[in-house]
């Protein structure tokens, strides 16, 4: 006999479903995540709402409930990658105190490591964003001014009698973004983290000199996570350290699903984040399970019942680090 695939569970709101608010965030989240799905595959230029609510299994009213129109869609889903790298950045620029060279180089690193592990994320944020429309436009360039800022504190640590002008921070952001954008058009073999040294040396080589710049470039790659792992022995633990899983888009959605409706089953965690594959959720929460994350305080399928996930003391602690703000 031919199995077919079931289809995606309906959400209703009512007495005996979810409420409704929570139907419509589930719903909210699901067509983000769609349409990072088909901006990937297709671009923005060719993304449209049919292939939107297509993967994310609504209609079109529900589709026109929520955005505006695919351009507000878009926007949604850039402002949700931009919170998730923002922390990303700011937690691994603080770790380093006050040392503008080694915060910068932390964050980068982290941001290098969190494009390579999400490369549709990635593409809609540098690539795609250019081709959206005039409010993803001004909400990007609104980012590119937050992020030279903060290459601009270099400006007053030159050893030179006359400071670099303010100009500078917005040339050497412009250049990383053009490196980048090469790289992910290219869709190239090399990891984006091997750009760390050169980009670093761009940075610091206005400010600090061609002997720094240098240094950046003998630099490993990776010395960032080294240096991470180096410094949490004489400070309060990371608790995404020992974390033997590559958090990806999905599975920190999973978990901010599970904090914001503890005892949620299986269904409804997959509807929250997004996952359409029943089998696939199924083995994320087992996967998370292992790792302490999560706990099932239901019955289970055993006793017909459905399950109750809930996070464990860590996986509170690994959903707070990672929850876009």
């Amino acid at each position: 006999m031919y199995k077919t695939r079931a289809a995606t569970p309906r959400l209703r709101p009512g007495p005996n479903g979810l409420p409704r608010g929570q139907v419509t965030e589930i719903q909210r989240s699901r067509m983000l995540a769609a349409a990072v799905d088909a901006v990937e595959e297709v671009g923005y230029a060719r993304m449209t709402v049919a292939q939107v609510i297509s993967r994310a299994r609504v209609s079109r009213k529900t589709f026109y409930d929520v955005f505006a129109d695919r351009e507000d869609c878009f926007l949604a889903a850039f402002e949700q990658a931009v919170s998730q790298t923002r922390l990303i950045a700011r937690e691994a620029y603080e770790r380093e105190g006050d040392v503008w060279r080694e915060g910068v180089r932390a964050a980068l690193g982290r941001l290098l490591m969190f494009m390579d592990e999400e490369p549709g994320l990635a593409k809609l944020c540098v690539v795609e964003a250019l081709a959206a429309g005039e409010k993803v436009l001004e909400r990007r360039a609104q980012l590119l001014d937050e992020i030279a800022a903060v290459i601009d504190q270099g400006r007053h640590l030159t050893n030179t009698t006359r400071e670099p002008p303010a100009v500078t921070a917005e040339g050497i952001v412009g250049g990383i973004f053009a490196v980048l954008h090469t790289r992910l058009l290219d869709e190239a073999d090399e990891p984006l983290t091997d750009l760390l040294g050169p980009l670093m040396s761009m940075i610091v080589l206005p400010y600090l000199g061609a002997r720094a710049a240098s240094r950046e470039l003998a630099r490993p790659a990776m010395e960032v996570a080294r240096d991470r792992q180096t410094r949490s022995q004489t400070r309060s633990r990371d608790p995404l350290e020992g974390l033997n899983m590559r958090l990806t888009y999905r599975t920190v959605r999973v978990l901010m699903v599970i904090a914001e409706h503890p005892g949620a089953s299986n269904r409804e965690i997959a509807e929250g984040s997004g996952i359409i594959d029943q089998g696939q959720i199924s083995k994320l929460l087992n996967r998370l399970g292992r790792l302490n994350l999560v706990e099932n305080r239901g019955e289970g399928q055993e006793k017909g019942a459905a399950n109750a996930w809930h996070l464990t003391a860590r996986g509170a602690q690994v959903e707070r680090a990672t929850r876009p703000r």
